[in-house]
């Protein structure tokens, strides 16, 4: 065999699991490599022993630390690349000498392995191959008997070393979830999954397939107990046996002005947790379809009557989750639900609110910074409140010179609203005042324009397009790529 560099793969920790492949590669390599800790065990080398042979070389990559408290002048990371440069030194002397050489790697060795620094470093130098191996993630699944993920749901895969609110986030919003690298980094992980709620649905798994295997629910293991060798584990929840409730709860969410790009992880997982989905039928069709997920959809002119649906689904153990576009709080169903939940015989079903992306933020961004000042956000719709009472929000924040988010400014049986508005902003506003026209932003049918004032045309506008209308500060640019944006300063003229 000529040289060559072998990344083998050898399972999880039981040596029956390694693949023939692997066990073909190790039997013809001239040089075994493996790393170990400073005490000189090497988990690898244990899982592999049986196939090495007194002729083999044998090269252990000695870590130099395995925490990140170092007196390296480079600290942790300084220490760490020093180390993978001369191990990679030292089989590429190998390699020079015509030799091939296995490195061992637990697991899969392009999966969180130390392979991969190997792999990096002489992969365009030398012919390569990767042996693949079972993963932790697949062994622990196979010891805790249970679906990892089905149909379309997503698997996340997570070092537990980040930060606990980014893992909180992640938990929140995917379907299910491996951690990995616990040990010390256990009470974080505990913690994450408490704040994504989903502490009951976690189970553990220590040393799948090795000596001292042990699998729990999460929730009852010991905090010191740990060791870096386990896992945490979300499984599917198609067709998981939902907890007992006697009173569930409602969740009112905004999926933002358009699809999965809005939902903030949060909201994806109320979404994904709740038993019934509650909502107009336009916003509903928004959220991906889940097995054993009840979809209930209406009119959206059902406002009162849908929130007490919702509620009454809560009262009889449901979670549920009312969906609505934008940010559920403006100018949709948040007050709708908790109007409904003031009511005496709903005031013990917890009603919760997460944000969403507004319109009118979305509608910003697309067109620059016009809300970087104060504004003032008015509806035009005169089906709950008279004409008159908006037309006199409307005079009062043009006179205060406010930047105005105008939502439902128009629809097929309303068409003379904009035009009102129009006139009653030029008593006080100059002709030339930019006004952003923005149309299904986020959709496939998503058109910004920008006009003048002067120049707004009510047959443009419709009930999905949201108006942002300059203050006498606000400014309108052509930049170099013919792009025009708008802004408004932070800084307003002194008087």
């Amino acid at each position: 065999m000529s040289a060559k560099l072998y990344g083998v793969g050898l399972g999880p920790g039981d040596p029956s699991l390694m693949t023939v492949r692997a066990v073909e590669v190790i039997a013809e390599a001239e040089v075994i490599a493996y790393h170990s800790a400073r005490h000189g065990r090497s988990i690898a080398r244990s899982i592999a022993a049986r196939h090495i042979r007194a002729d083999h070389i044998e090269e252990r990559l000695v870590y130099p630390v395995t925490t990140e408290t170092t007196d390296h002048p480079g600290g942790y990371r300084g220490a760490m690349e020093e180390f993978y440069a001369e191990a990679a030194a030292r089989l590429a002397a190998h390699l020079d000498a015509g030799r091939t050489v296995a490195v061992l790697a637990e697991g899969d060795p392009l999966f969180y392995g130390s392979y991969m620094h190997m792999h990096k470093r002489l992969t365009g130098r030398y012919d390569t191959e990767v042996i693949p191996g079972v993963t932790s993630v697949s062994a622990a699944a196979a010891r805790l008997g249970t679906p990892l993920v089905e149909a379309e749901e997503v698997l996340t895969i997570l070092p537990g070393t980040l930060p606990e609110d980014e893992l909180t986030a992640r938990l929140a919003a995917t379907d299910a979830a491996v951690v990995m690298k616990l040990g010390r980094t256990f009470p974080k992980v505990r913690r994450a999954l408490a704040g994504a709620g989903r502490l009951d649905e976690a189970r553990y798994v220590e040393r799948a397939t090795m000596d001292g295997e042990r699998t729990a629910r999460l929730a009852d293991v010991a905090e010191d107990e740990v060791p870096y060798f386990s896992v945490a584990v979300l499984p599917s929840r198609i067709g998981a046996r939902p907890p007992a409730r006697e009173r569930g709860e409602v969740v009112v969410v905004g999926t933002g002005p358009a699809g999965p790009l809005w939902l903030t992880p949060e909201t994806r997982g109320a979404l994904a947790a709740a038993d019934d989905l509650v909502g107009y039928t336009t916003y509903l069709d928004r959220v991906p379809v889940r097995p054993g997920q009840e979809r209930h959809g209406s009119d959206n002119r059902v406002e009162s009557e849908r929130a007490e649906f919702a509620l009454d689904l809560a009262r009889r153990g449901r979670r549920v989750a009312v969906v609505s576009g934008g940010d559920p709080g403006v100018f949709a169903m948040a007050t709708a639900v908790l109007e409904v939940a003031a009511q005496p015989r709903y005031t013990d079903v917890p009603v919760r609110v997460l944000p969403g992306v507004t319109a009118a933020n979305a509608a910003a961004a697309r067109a620059g910074a016009p809300l970087g000042h104060d504004y003032a956000t008015i509806s035009l719709s005169d089906r709950l409140k008279p004409w008159e009472v908006i037309a006199e929000r409307l005079r009062a924040a043009a006179a205060a010179d406010l930047v105005l988010a105008l939502y439902n400014p128009g629809s097929r049986s309303r068409t003379w609203q904009v035009g009102k508005a129009r006139e009653l902003l030029l008593e006080h506003r100059a002709p030339d005042t930019p006004v952003v026209l923005a149309r299904d932003v986020g959709g496939s049918g998503e058109r910004v324009r920008i006009v003048r004032l002067a120049d707004l045309d009510p047959a443009e506008v419709d009930m999905r397009t949201v108006l942002l209308v300059g203050s006498s500060q606000t400014r309108a640019v052509r930049r170099g790529d013919g792009e025009e944006i708008v802004w408004t300063p932070r800084r307003y003229p002194e008087a």
